[in-house]
C-alpha cells in the first residue's frame, strides 16, 4: 500500500511494455523481480527485531522463496486479470502472485515437515537444513525436534509475509472486499485439503470420491481455481466471466493434481526436483491409487490389492520391493492409462472454460499453454484464435 512509509517493494513496478506485463513469462518475472525487492525489506526488518532471527529463519524463508519454484500460480493469476480486460494497475496481480508464492512456500514447508520429505526443488528441505545446521553447530537435543519445529516457524513466517502483502494489496485497491473474500476461503481450503489427505492416509482409505475431494481442496483450487478468480476480481470481472473462469480453474487444477500424483510415483527425482515413490511408501490416498483398487477389486486381481492395500507389510516397512510392487500394480490395473486420460480430457475442458470468459485470443493462447506446461499434456487448441 503506498503511503508516506512506503517501501521500495512497494513501488516496484512490473516490466513489459508501459509497465504491463505481455506474456505469461514477462508476469512471473515481475513477480519475481518484486518478490527480491519485497524480501529484502522483511530481512531488513527481521535484523531490527534480532539478528539471529533473520540470518536462521528469515533468511532461510526468503532464500527458499527466491529459489523458484514453477509459479503456476502467478501465471494463473496473471491470466484471470487478462480474461477479465485487464486494467491501468497491472501492479495489483503483480502483488498478488507475490503472496500466493508466500503462500505457497509456507505450505510445502509444511508439507514437508509433515511427510518427511528431504528435498525440495532440487535442494535439502527447509528442515534438512535446519537439522544440518544443528548437527554441525553441536547443539544440545534431538536435531530431528529441533528442525521440525523450526521448520514449523519458517513456514508460519512465510504465511505472516503473505497475509500481510494481500492484506496491503486488498486495502489499496477498490475491490479490495471481494479479494479478500477468495484469500479467505483459499486459506480455510488448504488447511482442510491437508488435513483431510492426512487423515484419509492414517484411516487407510482407498475411495475415489474422497480422494477427489482432497485433489481438489488441496489443490485445484488453490493451485488455478482461486489464482485464476483472484485475478479477475481484482479488475472487478463479472459473475458470468468469474464462474467461467471458476470451472476453468477447477479443470485445469484436478488435471494438475492428477499428474502430480503420477509424478509422484513414477517421476524423475532430476526433472521433478524431489524424491520419487513417496506417496506410494506412506501409502498416500491419491485418485491413482483409488482407481488402481477399485480396477483390481472389480477385476478380482488379488495380487494387485495385495500391493495396493492398507493391510501390505511393505507399505508399513517402507522398503523398496514393496514400492515397485505398488508402480507395477498401478500399471497392471491400466490405473495409470486412465488417470492420463482423464487429464487430457480435464485440460480440454479447461481451455473451453476460460475461452468462455476470455475475449481475447492472445490470452486464450497464453492460457492454453500455460495448461499445457501446468499438466503436462496438449488441451485441444483455441481454433478462433488460431
Amino acid at each position: 500500500m503506498l503511503g508516506p512509509r512506503a517501501t521500495r517493494s512497494e513501488t516496484v513496478g512490473p516490466p513489459g511494455v508501459g509497465g504491463a506485463p505481455s506474456t505469461v513469462g514477462d508476469a512471473t518475472a515481475a513477480v519475481d523481480a518484486f518478490l527480491a525487492s519485497y524480501l529484502d525489506d522483511r530481512l531488513q526488518e527481521a535484523r531490527q527485531v534480532d539478528a539471529v532471527f533473520a540470518e536462521e529463519v528469515a533468511g532461510r524463508v526468503a532464500a527458499f522463496v527466491l529459489r523458484g519454484g514453477k509459479r503456476l500460480r502467478t501465471a494463473f493469476v496473471w491470466c484471470g486479470w487478462l480474461a477479465a480486460g485487464g486494467g491501468d494497475d497491472p501492479g495489483t496481480p503483480v502483488r498478488i502472485g507475490a503472496a500466493l508464492e508466500l503462500l505457497q512456500a509456507c505450505a510445502l514447508v509444511h508439507d514437508d515437515v509433515m511427510d518427511g520429505s528431504p528435498v525440495r526443488r532440487g535442494a535439502p528441505a527447509v528442515h534438512t537444513d535446519f537439522a544440518r545446521a544443528h548437527r554441525e553447530a553441536g547443539l544440545r537435543g534431538s536435531a530431528t525436534s529441533y528442525s521440525a519445529t523450526a521448520a514449523v516457524l519458517a513456514g508460519d513466517l512465510a504465511l505472516a509475509w503473505a497475509d500481510d502483502l494481500l492484506t496491503e494489496t486488498a486495502l489499496a485497491s477498490p475491490h479490495g472486499d471481494r479479494l479478500h473474500r477468495e484469500w479467505r476461503a483459499m486459506r480455510s481450503e488448504m488447511v482442510a485439503g491437508q488435513y483431510l489427505d492426512l487423515r484419509a492416509q492414517a484411516t487407510g482409505s482407498s475411495d475415489g470420491d474422497e480422494a477427489r475431494t482432497i485433489a481438489t481442496l488441496k489443490s485445484a483450487l488453490y493451485t488455478v481455481e482461486r489464482p485464476l478468480a483472484l485475478g479477475a476480481v481484482s479488475v472487478a470481472a463479472g459473475a458470468r466471466a468469474t464462474d467461467a473462469l471458476r470451472s476453468a480453474g477447477r479443470c485445469a487444477g484436478l488435471a494438475f493434481q492428477l499428474r502430480d500424483d503420477l509424478l509422484g510415483a513414477f517421476g524423475d527425482p532430476a526433472l521433478t526436483g524431489k524424491p520419487a515413490g513417496e506417496d506410494l511408501r506412506g501409502r498416500k490416498l491419491t485418485y491413482l491409487l483409488a482407481v488402481a483398487v477399485r480396477r483390481a477389486t472389480e477385476s478380482g486381481d488379488a495380487e494387485a490389492l495385495a500391493a495396493l492395500g492398507p493391510d501390505h507389510t511393505d507399505h508399513t516397512d517402507h522398503t523398496e520391493d514393496g514400492v515397485d510392487r505398488m508402480r507395477a500394480a498401478l500399471e497392471a490395473t491400466g490405473a495409470r492409462a486412465v488417470v492420463e486420460d482423464e487429464i487430457a480430457a480435464l485440460a480440454a475442458s479447461s481451455v473451453r472454460h476460460f475461452a468462455a470468459a476470455a475475449t481475447d485470443a492472445s490470452a486464450r493462447r497464453e492460457f492454453a499453454s500455460l495448461v499445457e506446461r501446468a499438466v503436462g499434456t496438449a488441451p485441444a487448441p483455441d481454433r478462433e484464435g488460431a
